[in-house]
């Protein structure tokens, strides 16, 4: 770790995750969805915003470096949970920050040439709770789940950075956003 609590990785080989940091309370509720909702033999994760999915290795230095200015200049970036989206075998808490995909498109062009298909294009912003099921099983949660998620308004917190490496993710570092707008 470092002086700001941060892990530094040696030599890092697995590629990096990016994440967007819920408030405790949305987490909270999100996780407890995700606990009873996710098949448990591949629920290895806690509830989670991806922005990006797979940033290589060799990025990380400059990657880091990147998310401390960024979360310095921003402050948190205003959101709105909109309700229940269907990820056709899965169900997900849907998400609108025009702000956060701000924040990402300054990431996106920094490392332009070096993303996976997948992180080259702006992600739809959510938080899965379920995935990998029947198309039935997701849409009855979804008709269960759809009268009790309330719209609301929120703000990100920070950006997290995660070691993958094929199951749970290794955090890497989180950085609370700061700036004064």
């Amino acid at each position: 770790m470092d002086e700001t609590g941060e892990h530094i990785s040696q030599m890092n080989t697995r590629p990096i995750i990016v994440t967007a940091t819920l408030p405790q309370d949305l987490f909270a509720y999100a996780d407890r969805l995700r606990q009873a909702h996710f098949p448990p033999e591949r629920n290895f994760l806690s509830a989670h915003v991806t922005l990006f999915h797979a940033i290589p290795p060799s990025c990380e230095a400059e990657l880091r470096g990147l998310l401390a200015d960024l979360t310095r200049e921003f402050p948190p970036p205003p959101a709105r949970l909109l309700g229940i989206r269907s990820l056709g075998r899965g169900t997900a808490l849907d998400i609108e920050s025009p702000a956060l995909l701000t924040v990402r498109d300054l990431i996106a062009d920094r490392f332009a040439g070096s993303l996976t298909a997948q992180d080259d294009h702006r992600p739809k912003l959510h938080v899965t709770v379920q995935n990998k099921v029947d198309p039935k099983e997701a849409k009855a949660l979804q008709a269960e789940l759809a009268p009790q998620v309330r719209p609301r308004d929120f703000a990100f917190a920070g950006l997290e950075m995660h070691f993958y490496d094929g199951g749970p993710w290794e955090e890497a570092g989180r950085w609370k956003f700061r700036g004064k707008g």
